[in-house]
Parts: structure tokens; sequence; C-alpha cells
């Protein structure tokens, strides 16, 4: 990694010093720049008291370190992963680590002093991770233990385009706090692009354990772990090009909807899934819609940015140049000097904020909103990382080897006036083709899982694309040869042009394996019928089958359709349960806690 010399203006370092750190710095890579960033924050918080670093590879030795419990809340998996880079490296300080998801977490868990990390993702807008609710309710309810005596730091997954930004790790942070446990480092919000600021953090925090207990801990190799058995060499930072074999439109004519079935090849990868996974999909930007942005910017297209990249090829692969987060419109909203700007984003308008930001990009903004003499550097400072974009597989492994399946909605809309595209679906349906390669990786989910008794009933509710994963799931089911019943909710606006993978349904459901088939087509009757209605409607049969161990699943919309089926699975608990609110709704979270009821929603 090279680096730039060291400013005289802003260093404290004499001229000699300076020249030293410009030649350690200029021969260091990422993770050892990553590793140095917390070694030295380590170091300055106790006074320089730490160990001397080692070489990587050296003898590693530590001192009376304390144990740490690595305690997590994750829903797709992002957290755990973040929480399991956590133990790893405490492990390698010579900590005695204990990893605990919340899933698991009782008040016992918490009855002697604890040096808690704690990673927690945020669900929708401003919930817990649905395995993490029972552990939330502990804390926050009337029986919540007193945690003087115990430490914490509290790191947060969110996405910054929602206005509950990593609503979750504020709250735990504030409730650690108000039960009374010290507080060692300041929380840390964390965007999609979290990687780097996480990894910078767990060496902070590590550091100031240690600190705390006068103890000194061991150097630890920073150097990236082999993949082990069964896992990969690609990765969200290193994405394998897999080609296009096919792309399909599901839609009959006739249907308003755009949605694609999408055969890509993972042959010589290495990469295996398992349904339930996700597939990463590293897009790029219109670039319509880049040229536009320049051109109201008026930066030229060949301006070289501090990277040596140009401004237009960063905007169309590194940057998001659509979607509308608070940090962009705050620090818009500090180079505009625009008062209605400012305004919007205050906390007095908090509830219109939401309405404003519907549909509007960030060319809208800089329309409404225009900033004189911008400079391409300043303005992509602005932004945050282009992410990639998750979709539920749609295909089993075993079933289609060295294949992977995705059923893609194309996002296309009107709004404010001008026209738009999803970020992604837009790159998949208009600018590549079968025989093109695109950039993706495999996204474990461990909490969206076939039961591991292939006998066990399944109840799948997945209206639109939400159905994906439910074709990956019966078809590991029927070629593994399994007995269990299947019974899947299927919903979307028309029978005639809407009904999604409807043969291979149908023949599941001639050859027997799929036990039971409801539909819910909103648009073909005066009233409109949902998902959540059909499940009412067979609501003695569905908490029968729950009654007999059925697992019960739900993909899709997690806004309103996910809220909705949940809502109906609370009243099927009370009606057809014979229990009250409380009871019902203590039914409905022990299915959550044994992992018998999984989302998937988005």
């Amino acid at each position: 990694m090279s680096q730039g010399p060291l400013l005289d203006t802003n260093s404290p370092l004499n001229g000699d010093q300076a020249q030293r750190l410009n030649d350690v710095l200029g021969g260091m890579d990422r993770d050892q720049m990553t590793w140095l960033s917390g070694y030295l924050a380590g170091l300055n918080a106790s006074g320089g008291q730490l160990s001397a670093a080692s070489p990587a590879g050296a003898p590693q030795t530590a001192s009376a370190l304390p144990e740490i419990t690595v305690l997590y809340g994750s829903q797709t998996g992002n957290a755990e992963g973040v929480a399991e880079q956590a133990r790893d490296r405490a492990k390698a300080h010579g900590f005695n680590v204990r990893l605990l998801d919340m899933a698991d977490a009782t008040k016992k868990d918490l009855k002697d002093p604890t040096n808690l990390v704690v990673v927690v993702s945020t669900q929708g807008e401003g919930d817990p991770p649905d395995t993490a609710i029972g552990f939330y309710e502990l804390i926050n309810g009337r029986k919540a233990p007193k945690l003087d005596g115990h430490r914490f730091a509290v790191l947060g997954l969110g996405d910054s385009s929602y206005d509950q930004f990593c609503q979750m790790g504020k709250e735990f942070d504030a409730r650690l706090a108000e039960l009374g446990a010290e507080r060692i480092s300041d929380r840390i919000d964390c965007d999609v692009d979290y990687e780097e600021p996480a990894e910078a953090w767990i060496e902070t925090v590590l550091a100031r354990y240690a600190e705390l207990s006068g103890a000194t801990t061991a150097a630890a190799d920073q150097g990236s772990p082999a993949a082990s058995a069964g896992e990969s060499q690609w990765s969200k930072k290193n994405p394998f090009y897999a080609e296009i074999l096919d792309t399909v439109v599901l839609n009959d004519d006739g249907s308003s909807k755009e949605t694609r079935h999408i055969e890509l090849s993972l042959e010589d990868s290495g990469l295996v899934y398992e349904p339930g996974d996700a597939l990463g999909v590293v897009p790029q930007n219109d670039p319509d819609y880049v040229d536009e942005l320049l051109e109201k910017l008026r930066i030229s297209h060949d301006t070289e940015l501090d990277t040596g990249s140009k401004v237009r090829d960063a905007l169309l692969a590194e940057f998001e140049v659509t979607t509308l987060t608070r940090p962009f419109l705050e620090k818009w909203a500090e180079l505009s000097d625009d008062a209605e700007l400012r305004r919007i984003l205050s906390d007095e308008a908090r509830d219109e904020f939401k309405n404003w930001v519907y549909g509007r990009h960030i060319i809208d903004v800089i329309e409404q909103f225009p900033v004189d003499n911008l400079d391409a550097a300043t303005f992509t400072k602005a932004l945050r990382k282009l992410p990639p974009r998750l979709y539920s597989i749609a295909s089993s492994y075993n079933a289609e080897p060295d294949e992977v399946h995705l059923t893609v909605g194309v996002v296309r809309y009107e709004a404010h006036g001008r026209a738009r595209n999803g970020v992604t679906t837009g790159y998949l349906s208009e600018h590549v083709q079968p025989g093109d390669k695109i950039p993706i990786y495999v996204d474990r989910n461990k909490n969206f899982k076939l039961p591991h008794d292939h006998g066990t009933p399944m109840i799948m509710v997945g209206p639109g694309t939400g159905v994906a994963p439910f074709r990956a799931f019966m078809q590991e089911r029927d070629d593994a040869g399994a007995d269990g019943d299947n019974w899947l909710f299927f919903g979307d606006q028309h029978f005639h042009t809407d009904f999604l993978y409807q043969a291979e349904w149908l023949n599941w459901r001639e050859k027997g394996l799929l036990t039971r088939l409801d539909v819910a087509f909103s648009r073909d009757q005066a009233e409109k019928v949902y998902v959540q209605d059909r499940m009412r409607e067979k609501g003695a049969e569905l908490y029968a089958w729950l009654e007999r161990g059925a697992h019960f699943y739900v993909c899709g919309d997690g806004e309103r359709m996910a809220a909705d089926v949940h809502q109906a699975l609370l009243d099927i608990a009370r009606e057809h349960g014979g229990l009250d609110e409380d009871a019902a709704a203590q039914y409905v979270r022990d299915l959550q806690q044994s992992k018998r009821y999984q989302r998937d929603v988005y």
C-alpha cells in the first residue's frame, strides 16, 4: 500500500522520525495497517504500556488477560461474522474467549461480572434480529439483571439508508450502561461497508481490555487465514466472475411486473452453498445515470481522484450514487448551506424526513440544492461505498451442481418526474446478457436453514420473489428423497401472469412432495387477498402442523408482508391454540428462539 509523505504542518514528528515512519508505512498491506491502527490506539490508551509488537509467526505470550464474552445478535449472518472475527482476534492476542449467540443467552450468563464485546445488527426499521428478541426483552424487562461490575463495548451494524440506522446498537449500548455496566470504548455504528471499521474497532477494544486488566497482549498474526474445509477463497472483497448461462422472464405477457430467473455457472470456482444461503452480486451503476450526474455537477469524466481512478470509473463501480442516506444529506446540507435541507434533517422534521426521502435519488438533491464549484474529491467523500446486493438463492447445489439460480424482481418506477431503476436489477436486466460474467460470492445465512431431519414438516410463506429459497428447499428435499410434509403459501398479483415457477410447484404436488399449495392472487377479485388471509383461512390445520413440530419460514418484503404474516401467526395461536394474547406471543417467541420460525426478509 503506497503512502504519501507525512505533512510537516500536521505532524509533530521531526524529519528523521517522519522519514522512518514513511519507510515503514510504504511497505505495509491493508491488514497490517488495520492492526497498527488498533495497536497504536491501545498503546495511547495505556500510556505506552502495551507489549512491543512481534513479527507474524513469532511465539505468542500473554499475561493475566481477562476472559471475554463476545455476545452477538444476527439476522443474516453479518453480525455473527464480525463476532467470530472478534473471537478469533481475541484468541490470537491471548484472551480466553466465549462466543455467545443472543438466542442462547440467559440471565444466568450475566450473573457474574463479564467483559462483553457486543455485536448486534438492526432488522427493518429499528427492530432486533429475530433470534435476539428474547434477550432484548430480558434486558429491557422488569427482571433485567443488574450489571454492576460488568464491562462492555458495542458494535452496531446497519444501513444508513434507513432512518433507524443501527438502532439496536444504540439501544444495547444505552441499556447496558443503565443496568450498571461500564462502557470501556465508544460504540461504533457500521454501515454496509463495515469490514474495515469493524477490524480496527476490534483491535482497539481488545487493547483497552488488556490495558484495564494491567496485562499485556500477545502480538497476533494479521495474515489472512487459509480457507477452511468447505469454505471458498471467493468473498465480497474477492468475488468470483460467474458466467450467465440463461436469463428468462417468468411473468407472462400482460403482467405489470418483470421477474427474471437467472442461471449462473459456478464451474471451476469451488463455490458451494446450502438452501437458505444468499448470493452476493457486485453491481455497477447505470452509465447513463452517472454521466447525467457528472454533467449536473460540472465535473469532467476524466478528473482523477487521489486513488488514481478517474471519477467516472469510480462512480460506476465504487460508490453508491442513487440511494439517499442521512450521512450524505447531512454532508450536502453543509456544502450547500441550504436552510430548507437543514430543516428536513432536523429532529422536528423526523416524521417528514422518511416521506421526503422516498423515491428521491442523489441526483434530485443535487438539482434541488445545488453546490457551486464542487470538486470530484469532495463529492466522492460524501458518498458511501457501493454495496453488493444479496439475493436468496433459488436452487439446490445438490440438485443443480456447479450452478446457482436467482429470482430477481426488476425495479422500475417513476418518481419526482424521473424514471427510476434498481441498481442491481437494472444491471442484471439491461447491461449484461448470457455469456457475460458478473462478480458474485456466497453469503452464508445460518438463520434460514432446512430442518436437519428431512422428515420434519415445513410451512413456507413466500409471495413474489420471496418464493426463491423455497424452490431451493424443495429441490433439496426432492433430491434427497425426503418424506417430510411441505406446505407452500404463494401470492402475487395475477394467476395467469404472475404464478412464478407454476409448473414446478404443480409437478411437486403431483409427485406428493408438496403436500399443500395455497395461493393468493391479490388483483384477481374485487377484494384483495394476501398470503396472510389464506393462513387465517387454514388456521386450524396450520396450528396442527406447528403442534406436530413443523418449521415455519417466511421470505420476502420485510416492511409490510412479514409483519402481516407475523400478526396472522399470533392470531392463529390465539384462536386455534386457545391462548390469551401474552401466551400467544410467548408461543411465537418460543418458535423463534428454537429456530422453528425463521425469516429471510428485506
